[in-house]
């Protein structure tokens, strides 16, 4: 099963060379980068880099869509600009992908901060998605092309895409929990506060899931770069 990985970017000088380092010695056999329209350095710095460059419309689910067409992989990964895939993913993947029951997957999650707090914060979350079967963005979603498309991919909405594929994807079949951890950033946090970032989380999903529209619901998600 060839892996396809996919990052979609917007100002991610800071982040992204050290993603792709990371990520290059655990040998996908694609990395695909979609840029959604940078104004830092992001360009310059994917210029120098053994990556397939694409781009797209800004929007973190038109990027992983366009990230998609371009791929050619079995297995779509769909990666954060600031998360790190452990070094057993492709192994965890293929090997999880074996049972044909299963239409796709996602990693737990740690949080990269040194704070105690962020490592109950990422238990929680890791807790709550094998609950449910739901998974965000930083836990690195898998799923095989077919199924991604013939769900259409990501919902063109510019906030929840993640909470919404996942659900779709879970009525498709068997998801795959895995209990290795990609490491994400804990910007938004530190930046924002761990209990305001936590409320403001848990407000956000529950006027989705009661039917508050995602472009509204955007205005006050903010940008933690």
């Amino acid at each position: 099963m060839r892996i396809s990985v996919i990052i979609p970017v917007f100002n991610e000088e800071n982040t992204i060379a050290a993603t792709l380092e990371r990520l290059r010695p655990l040998k996908p056999e694609e990395i695909i980068v979609v840029d959604g329209g940078s104004t830092d350095r992001t360009r310059d710095i994917l210029g120098g880099a053994d990556v397939k460059f694409v781009t797209s419309p800004r929007g973190r689910a038109q990027q992983m869509n366009r990230g998609a067409e371009a791929a050619t992989g079995d297995l779509l990964l769909f990666l954060h600009a600031d998360t790190a895939l452990p070094a057993t993913a492709m192994s965890d993947i293929r090997s999880a992908m074996e049972d044909p029951r299963r239409v796709g997957g996602r990693f737990d999650i740690e949080l990269d901060g040194r704070r105690w707090m962020f490592r109950v914060i990422g238990n929680l979350i890791s807790l709550r998605s094998r609950l449910t079967r739901i998974a965000t963005g930083d836990q690195g979603i898998f799923v095989r092309r077919k199924v991604f498309e013939n769900l259409g991919g990501f919902p063109r909405i510019p906030l929840m895409e993640d909470i919404a594929f996942s659900r779709m994807l879970k009525r498709r079949g068997r998801v795959a929990c895995l209990r290795s951890r990609v490491i994400t950033s804990a910007r938004r946090w530190e930046k924002e506060g761990v209990w305001r970032t936590i409320l403001k989380m848990w407000a956000l999903r529950l006027l989705y899931l009661a039917g508050v529209s995602p472009p509204r619901l955007k205005r006050f998600y903010g940008d933690a770069r």
